[in-house]
C-alpha cells in the first residue's frame, strides 16, 4: 500500500533552499488507518502528527500549528465538520482535507462549502492522497507567504492603504495604529488631496467595527435641508417631495463608522443636531418627533481653520471639541516629498493591473519631473497623474510623452535647485536629505549601483556602506 518513497528537496531548483516539512494532523479514530496515512506521507517528506479522536484532534488544534489537517468525516463525540469548524477558527490559514466514504460524499460536498480543500474517498488511493496533501500545503504556503508579505509591506510603507515611509508620514502611520483600535472621534485635517478620507477609511478597517457600514458624506456638496435629511433621515410628508419615510446616514451607519468630510461647511442648525448625536447616541428624522438611538463612530475632516471659524462665529465651539477628541494632520505632498517615488510605484502598480497594461516603469526623465513638480493638488493630483500616463502609455515605459498636460508644460529643472524642491527638503536632516537622494539614484538608475555612485559623486564601496546604513 506504501508506495516508493521520493526526496521532496530534489524537487528545488539547484541553490533555492528548499520548504520546510508541512506539518500535518491525521484526525482518524481508526488508529490503524491514521497510522498508514501518516507513514505514507512522511515517506515523501511530509511531519505528521495523528489525534486517534475527534476531541483529541480538537485539543492539538489548539496547541500546534499545522499547514494541514486530513480527517475522518464519520467520527464519534466530535466528527469532521467539526473539526473543519475548529481548524478554521483556531488556524484560519491551514487547510483541511475531508475522508469519507461513498454514502457519505454529499456531506464531504457540505464540508467543501464550509471551506474544505478537498475530500478523500476510502479507501484512499496513495498517490492521490499524496498529490492533494501536497496542493493543500503549498496552498497553506502561499497564503501564509501573501499574509507575511503584506504585513511587511504594511510595516514599511503604510497602514491599509495609506501609503508612505517619510518620517511624517511614518508618524502619521503610528498615530493611526493607536487610534484605530478606541471609539474616539477623530478630526482629520489637512490641505485638499491629502488624502483625508482615505486616512478615516483605514481608521474604519483597523477597527473593531470594521464590519459593519463605513458612511461617507461630503458636507459642503448639499443645501442645509438636503444635508439635514441625507444625516438623519425623514419621514413621509416631511416636505414636498417626501413621498416615504427615508433612514438617513447614521441610522445605515448604526454600529459603523461616519465620515463628515468638509464639516466646516456644515450649517449651524445642522451642527446642532450632529451634537446631540455625539453626546446622546440620539438622531430625530426631519418631520418627526422620535428620537432614534444610534451607535456611531464619527470621524470628520477639513481643510479650514475651525478656531478661526468659531471666531467668526460660523462654527460652534461645544461640537469642536466634541469632534476633536483626537486630532490628525496630514502633511502636504511638498512636505514629505521623499514619499514621491513609493508613491509613483504604488500607483503604476495599481493602475497597471486595473487597467491591465504591461507597464514595467517610469523613465529617468519622467521622474524627475514628477520629482520637481509642485503638486498643489496633492497625493490626489499625483495619483490622477499616474493613471493618466498609464492609460495613454502604449509602450510599457511611461516617459515624458505620457506625461498629463499640467506637468509636460512644467519647466525642467536646470542646475539650480527649484524653490519647491528646497521647500520639500526645509526641516529635514541631512540624513533624511542624503536617504532621499540616495533611494531616489538608486530608482532612476534602476539599481545600478556604479552608475548611481557616478551620479552622486562617491565612491562604489562608500555608496554600498550608505545603502547598508539607511537598511539598518
Amino acid at each position: 500500500m506504501v508506495d516508493t518513497a521520493r526526496d521532496k528537496q530534489n524537487d528545488h531548483p539547484p541553490g533555492d533552499p528548499p520548504d520546510p516539512p508541512a506539518d500535518v494532523l491525521i484526525v482518524d479514530n481508526d488508529a490503524a488507518h491514521a497510522d498508514v496515512v501518516a507513514e505514507s506521507l512522511q515517506r515523501v517528506g511530509f511531519r505528521c502528527h495523528v489525534a486517534t479522536s475527534g476531541p483529541a484532534g480538537a485539543e492539538m488544534l489548539e496547541n500546534g500549528s499545522f499547514d494541514v489537517i486530513i480527517t475522518d468525516l464519520v467520527m464519534n463525540d466530535l466528527d469532521g465538520l467539526a473539526i473543519l469548524a475548529r481548524a478554521k477558527e483556531a488556524q484560519p490559514d491551514c487547510e483541511v482535507i475531508l475522508m469519507t466514504g461513498h454514502g457519505t460524499v454529499p456531506s464531504a460536498v457540505e464540508a467543501m462549502q464550509r471551506g474544505a480543500f478537498n475530500y478523500l474517498l476510502k479507501p484512499l488511493q496513495i498517490d492521490q492522497l499524496r498529490a492533494i496533501a501536497e496542493k493543500a500545503a503549498e496552498s497553506a504556503r502561499l497564503r501564509r507567504a501573501n499574509v507575511e508579505l503584506q504585513r511587511r509591506l504594511d510595516e514599511k510603507y503604510g497602514f491599509e492603504g495609506v501609503v508612505g515611509d517619510s518620517p511624517m508620514m511614518r508618524d502619521v502611520i503610528e498615530r493611526l495604529r493607536r487610534i484605530a483600535p478606541t471609539n474616539a472621534t477623530v478630526l482629520i485635517q489637512g490641505e485638499t488631496g491629502t488624502g483625508k478620507e482615505l486616512v478615516a477609511q483605514s481608521i474604519h478597517q483597523n477597527s473593531p467595527r470594521k464590519s459593519k457600514p463605513f458612511v461617507a458624506l461630503n458636507c459642503a456638496a448639499l443645501s442645509e435641508n438636503i444635508l439635514e435629511s441625507e444625516l438623519f433621515g425623514h419621514v413621509k410628508g416631511a416636505f414636498t417631495d417626501a413621498s416615504a419615510d427615508r433612514v438617513g446616514k447614521f441610522e445605515y451607519a448604526h454600529g459603523g463608522t461616519m465620515f463628515l468630510d468638509e464639516v466646516g461647511d456644515m450649517p449651524l442648525p445642522t451642527q446642532i443636531k450632529l451634537l446631540r448625536v455625539l453626546e446622546n447616541g440620539e438622531i430625530t428624522r426631519v418631520g418627526s418627533n422620535d428620537p432614534v438611538k444610534v451607535n456611531v463612530r464619527v470621524l470628520s475632516a477639513t481643510n479650514q481653520n475651525l478656531e478661526d471659524a468659531i471666531a467668526a462665529g460660523t462654527f460652534r465651539s461645544d461640537l469642536y471639541h466634541r469632534l476633536k477628541v483626537v486630532t490628525l494632520r496630514l502633511p502636504t505632498l511638498v512636505e514629505r516629498s521623499e514619499d514621491i517615488p513609493v508613491l509613483i510605484d504604488h500607483f503604476i502598480r495599481q493602475f497597471a493591473a486595473r487597467h491591465d497594461k504591461p507597464i514595467r516603469g517610469m523613465s529617468p526623465a519622467a521622474r524627475r519631473r514628477m520629482l520637481t513638480y509642485t503638486w498643489p493638488g496633492n497625493v490626489r493630483q499625483l495619483r490622477n497623474a499616474v493613471e493618466s500616463m498609464v492609460v495613454v502609455d502604449y509602450d510599457g515605459l511611461l516617459d515624458l510623452d505620457d506625461l498629463p498636460e499640467e506637468l509636460a508644460d512644467a519647466a525642467e529643472p536646470s542646475g539650480e535647485t527649484s524653490a519647491a524642491s528646497l521647500a520639500g527638503l526645509v526641516g529635514k536632516s541631512l540624513e533624511e536629505i542624503e536617504r532621499l537622494f540616495i533611494a531616489e539614484t538608486l530608482r532612476v538608475t534602476g539599481g545600478n549601483r556604479e552608475e548611481a555612485a557616478h551620479m552622486l559623486g562617491i565612491g562604489e564601496r562608500t555608496l554600498y556602506r550608505k545603502i547598508k546604513g539607511i537598511g539598518d
